[in-house]
C-alpha cells in the first residue's frame, strides 16, 4: 500500500462506519457456510408452500434490496412472481396492496427490525392477511422480526444475520450487503455458483474494490457538488442505494439522483452541470450495456471527461467490478465502491461520519412515526 493510501485509510479507521464497510468481505466469507445449510431448508420449505406470490418489504435502504431482487427472480419463466413492496408504502396505502385469495410469502428485510413502518406492516398482517407467510431477514435478534410470532395461520421463517451485520453506524453498510446476498442464496433456485463459491469470490473481489475506490478518491474523485447514480436492470436499486448513501453521509450537503442510464436522459439529466459526477454502474449484459456505454460517452461530450466515473466489467472503466455471475449477484460490489467514496467524502465535509445529523434530524432507527390502524371500505 503507497503511503498516500495508507494515510486515507488511516484516517477513516477511526470512523465505526468506515470499519464496518471494510468487514464486509469477511463477513460474507465467513457467513457462507451457515447461510448454505439455512438456504437449503428454507428450499424445502418454499417448495412445500408454493407461493403464487412473493412480496419483497423493507423501508429505505432495506426496501432498495427488493428493487434488485424482483428484477432479478422475475427473469424467471417459472415459480412465484415477486413484487417489491416498500412498507412505508403499505403502511400508508394499504388499500393497494391488501390481497384475499392468493397465496402469498411476505419477505421483510430490516436491520433494527424494529422501525415503525416494520411494526405496522406486521400489525396489517396481523389484522388483515393472517394467512399470508412470512419469511424475515434481519440483523437484530432483539428486534420485532426476529421475535414476533403471528397470530394467524400462516408460517413464519426467520434469518438471522451474523452479529457484525448490526451496523452501530447511522449508515447501512454491511446489513444491506448480507441481507441482500442471503435473500438471494435462499431464493435464487438458478444461483450461477455454489453459495460457498460465490461469496468467497464475492469476498475476493470486495477487497480489491475497497482498494481500488480508496484509490481513486484519493487520487482523481474530488468530492462533487452533485453526484448522480445511473444503471439497469437489477443495477436501478444499486443506483438508489448508492445516491441514498452519499446523500446520508454527506448530510444532504451532496444532493443525488438516481435513475436508470435510459431513463435519465428523458429530462432528469438537466441536474448536470460542470460541477456534478455521473456514476455509471455498467451492466454485464451484452445488450444493456450498448445503453449503458452510450450515455456515458454523451454526458464525457457535453460535459467533459472528469463529469463520469464508470463502475463495471468493461474494458477502461474506473473501478473495475470483478463479475461474479450475473449483475445481481454482483451488485453488492458496485455499492460497497460508493459506500467507500462517501465515507471518505463524509469524513472530508469534516461531519461525524457515523453520525451525520448529531443535532437529531435523522436518526438511526427511524422514530416518531405514528401508526394509524387501517378499516377497510365496506
Amino acid at each position: 500500500m503507497t503511503s498516500k493510501k495508507q494515510a486515507i485509510t488511516d484516517r477513516l479507521n477511526q470512523w465505526v462506519t468506515f470499519r464496518e464497510a471494510s468487514a464486509q468481505p469477511a463477513i460474507w466469507r465467513n457467513w457462507a457456510p451457515e447461510l448454505d445449510s439455512l438456504r437449503c431448508s428454507l428450499s424445502e420449505w418454499l417448495k412445500e408452500r408454493a407461493h403464487d406470490e412473493i412480496w419483497l418489504c423493507g423501508a429505505g435502504t432495506s426496501a432498495f434490496i427488493g428493487d434488485t431482487l424482483s428484477v432479478y427472480l422475475n427473469a424467471s419463466p417459472r415459480g412465484p412472481r415477486y413484487r417489491a413492496v416498500s412498507t412505508t408504502d403499505l403502511v400508508s396505502g394499504p388499500a393497494n396492496y391488501i390481497a384475499g385469495s392468493r397465496k402469498i410469502l411476505v419477505i421483510s428485510f430490516g436491520r433494527s427490525g424494529d422501525s415503525p413502518e416494520t411494526v405496522g406492516s406486521l400489525d396489517l398482517l396481523d389484522a388483515h392477511m393472517p394467512r399470508a407467510d412470512r419469511l424475515n431477514f434481519t440483523c437484530n435478534p432483539n428486534g420485532a422480526l426476529a421475535g414476533r410470532q403471528p397470530v394467524g395461520p400462516g408460517q413464519q421463517k426467520i434469518v438471522l444475520l451474523p452479529p457484525e451485520t448490526n451496523d452501530s453506524g447511522f449508515a447501512m453498510t454491511s446489513s444491506y450487503s448480507t441481507m441482500l446476498l442471503s435473500a438471494l442464496s435462499c431464493l435464487d433456485d438458478q444461483a450461477p455458483l455454489p453459495i460457498p463459491q460465490a461469496l468467497g469470490m464475492l469476498a475476493d473481489a470486495g477487497e480489491q474494490v475497497i482498494r481500488q475506490a480508496l484509490e481513486l478518491v484519493k487520487t482523481s474523485v474530488t468530492r462533487p457538488s452533485r453526484a448522480v447514480f445511473l444503471g439497469c436492470g437489477t443495477l436501478t436499486g444499486s443506483a438508489r442505494e448508492c445516491a441514498l448513501k452519499v446523500l446520508e453521509l454527506a448530510k444532504g450537503r451532496i444532493p443525488t439522483m438516481w435513475d436508470s442510464t435510459l431513463g435519465f436522459r428523458h429530462g432528469p439529466k438537466a441536474i448536470v452541470d460542470d460541477d456534478t459526477r455521473v456514476f455509471v454502474l455498467i451492466s454485464s449484459d451484452p445488450h444493456t450495456k450498448r445503453y449503458d456505454l452510450d450515455a456515458a460517452d454523451e454526458i464525457r461530450m457535453q460535459f467533459g471527461p472528469q463529469s463520469v466515473v464508470t463502475l463495471g466489467n468493461d474494458r477502461e472503466v474506473d473501478i473495475h467490478i470483478p463479475m461474479v455471475g450475473n449483475d445481481a449477484w454482483t451488485s453488492v460490489l458496485y455499492v460497497l465502491a460508493v459506500q467507500m467514496m462517501a465515507i471518505a467524502w463524509s469524513d472530508a465535509l469534516s461531519l461525524n461520519v457515523d453520525n451525520p445529523f448529531t443535532e437529531g434530524n435523522l436518526s438511526r432507527v427511524v422514530t416518531g412515526v405514528s401508526l394509524y390502524p387501517f378499516r377497510p371500505m365496506p
